[in-house]
């Protein structure tokens, strides 16, 4: 059920959220669907051109969730979502947080395709990923090795910088 609008802002992230995004990242709910870093490897991510952190709040809150983006200066011009969490689960955070990191990547960078892989048992991700125009390309069999020792196959999407609804608003 749709409740109201959540009006997003997204910014870079500083060392100073680490503790936000370490904390969000362990969620129990997001155990078998996000990856966990330590500490020195965000804040090694975060120093690399290659990488953008983005924290997303309701427009005068508190941080809700953030964004990890990877391959900026990839010579495709492909960037990929490394992870995603909407620390507000369940709140009508999420799908604005994303269309928000979606309209970030394509404002600020020169990103054609902007990539992810998802879980193929995470229906609802991939559900708002279709529903905000990423395509499934692929299947990635047993690509993942979880803590528990299965394998979890994930999907690659995709969604094209013409794709996008706000395309011709993008500035790259």
């Amino acid at each position: 059920m749709a409740g109201p609008a959540v009006d997003v802002s997204v910014r870079r992230a500083t060392p100073d959220d680490l503790a936000f995004i370490m904390a969000a990242e362990r969620e129990p709910a997001f155990e078998r669907l996000v990856g966990r870093w330590p500490a020195e490897r965000h804040l090694a991510a975060m120093g690399s051109q290659d990488f953008a952190y983005l924290i997303g709040a309701p427009r005068g809150g508190e941080p809700a969730g953030f964004a990890i983006l990877r391959d900026l200066r990839n010579p495709s011009d492909n960037i990929g979502l490394q992870r995603i969490v909407s620390a507000a689960a369940g709140q009508g955070f999420g799908r604005p947080f994303l269309t928000a990191v979606i309209g970030w990547v394509f404002a600020e960078t020169a990103c054609h395709r902007f990539l992810l892989e998802v879980f193929t048992d995470n229906s609802r991700a991939r559900h708002v990923y279709r529903s905000l125009g990423f395509v499934e390309e692929g299947l990635l069999r047993e690509a993942v090795k979880r803590p528990d020792g299965t394998r979890a196959d994930q999907v690659l999407m995709s969604l094209l910088r013409r794709e996008w609804p706000g395309a011709s608003a993008a500035t790259a």
